[in-house]
């Protein structure tokens, strides 16, 4: 039998087990010690973000970010359905009322000319999700933002060290977030980062992150004691996962090399497919730099998507599909969402395959997987269809 080619596999790149050690040696295993700090640090200067705090997991860092946006019972969210639950959560927790929005039928972004009419007296943020990496339009977003007095709270937690107009995703609304989870592009096991923009943001973000305490200003010598402020969380991650993700983020260069040659394979390889209407291959705009943090391809239909899934995994390659859409879950049915209310969303969540795509995928191993696909979808019998040509917008 084949040895199987997992759908993710974590890795080290660098020094993280050092730095781990040496975080230990140092004594301060807490959190908030020489190693998250050297992170934020590395982060708003390659970045170039005000000011990065980092937090035990993405959905840590949108919950803040909910906090700081002083959501409130009967305020409405605007996102998108396909997205990862935390994002509608974090705005839920705190009594808002989640507005899905379709998708670009490109990129699988929010479909910003949507927007507009989405907006109501009682929304009160919009939040972006940058998938697969590859950003939002988030010119007309700030534009639209600015217009209606909205605060922007991007989902970048697929795109850290991705760009959009030479400005680095995550830093264009006020907020935005970071994930570090195993699954992306630089890790730590689980860890994420809120990316604070507007400054007059930063002294209450310390303090809903640290419990809701000003035990930072009183670190600094700013007040004589520290006392509870604000509602806040515990947001704080351990030094052993920052010394883990300072080794990562060290490369940050690269990382993302090895991942596009990872993802330029696929692509080239898979380039026949498509040009024969057997798949569609994802698409990043000329005003977007990609950081290449996965590799999914559409089928024509539902049925050929779990089919060659199925195939696949006979072949001991492990891909998967990715978000059931949130309107079509049971929360979602709660705020009285539909089937048919989204019918990109839902038509393209059905199509969609992700491939393996992880920093130690050998050559040998990206053989198998495209060759595996492309003996699939050459079968007689398997559906061609003009759905997965790519989509040109005007």
């Amino acid at each position: 039998m084949l040895e199987p080619i997992p759908f993710n596999k974590p890795f080290i790149a660098g020094k993280e087990l050092f730095y781990i050690a040496q975080a230990v040696t140092l004594g301060n295993i807490g959190g908030d010690g020489h190693f998250t700090t050297e992170c934020s640090r590395l982060l708003q200067e390659r970045l170039n973000i005000h000011r990065v705090l980092l937090t035990p997991s993405c959905t840590a860092a949108l919950e803040m970010a909910a906090i700081l946006c002083d959501i409130g019972p009967g305020d409405e969210v605007i996102l998108p359905s396909f997205t990862f639950v935390s994002t509608a959560n974090a705005f839920v927790r705190l009594g808002a009322r989640p507005v899905f929005v379709d998708i670009r039928s490109d990129t699988l972004n929010i479909d910003e000319r949507l927007i507009e009419k989405a907006i109501t007296p009682r929304t009160k943020v919009i939040c972006p999700v940058h998938y697969a990496g590859v950003g939002c339009d988030m010119d007309v977003i700030m534009a639209l933002a600015k217009k209606h007095d909205l605060w922007v709270v991007e989902d970048a937690a697929q795109g850290v060290n991705s760009w959009y107009r030479s400005q680095a995703l995550g830093s264009i609304g006020h907020l935005g977030t970071f994930s570090f989870h195993e699954t992306k592009n630089y890790i730590c096991g689980e860890g994420g980062a809120l990316c604070i923009n507007d400054p007059e943001l930063e002294e209450r973000a310390e303090i809903v992150r640290d419990k809701g305490t000003n035990r930072r200003q009183f670190y600094r010598g700013l007040v004589d004691k520290y006392t509870w402020v604000e509602v806040g969380g515990s947001y704080v991650p351990s030094e052993i996962t920052s010394a883990f993700l300072f080794g990562q983020l060290e490369l940050l260069d690269e990382i993302a090399t090895r991942r596009r040659t990872l993802y330029e394979f696929c692509r080239q390889h898979l380039l026949p497919l498509e040009a024969d209407g057997l798949l569609r291959l994802p698409i990043i705009p000329e005003e977007c730099v990609g950081n290449y943090h996965l590799f999914y391809i559409l089928l024509p239909d539902g049925p050929a998507r779990d089919n060659l899934l199925a195939f696949l995994k006979e072949q001991n390659i492990f891909a998967v599909f990715h978000y059931v859409p949130l309107h079509s879950s049971p929360m979602g049915q709660k705020f009285g969402y539909r089937e048919g209310d989204l019918p990109l969303t839902e038509d393209l969540s059905r199509r969609l395959l992700r491939l393996p795509l992880y920093f130690t995928l050998t050559t040998e191993e990206q053989l198998r997987i495209v060759r595996a696909v492309a003996d699939f979808l050459r079968r007689p019998g398997v559906p061609r269809s003009a759905k997965v040509v790519p989509v040109v917008r005007e």
